[in-house]
């Protein structure tokens, strides 16, 4: 089971799928007093700026 987690953690490092947990630890680190932003939010607003800033990405 061990290689199956690492492999799993190292693909959704690869595909982005970790970016919310990634962005909820920084907010907490960052010492914010507000909340972070709901999943459902973050993914929208992810969405948003990289439409509004297009940036090199493969598809």
């Amino acid at each position: 089971m061990g290689p199956w987690r690492g492999l799993r953690w190292w693909w959704r490092g690869v595909i982005g799928a970790d970016a919310y947990e990634r962005y909820v630890e920084s907010h907490h680190r960052r010492g914010h007093t507000h909340p972070p932003m709901g999943e459902r939010e973050f993914w929208r607003a992810r969405v948003d700026a990289q439409e509004t800033n297009p940036q090199g990405r493969c598809c």
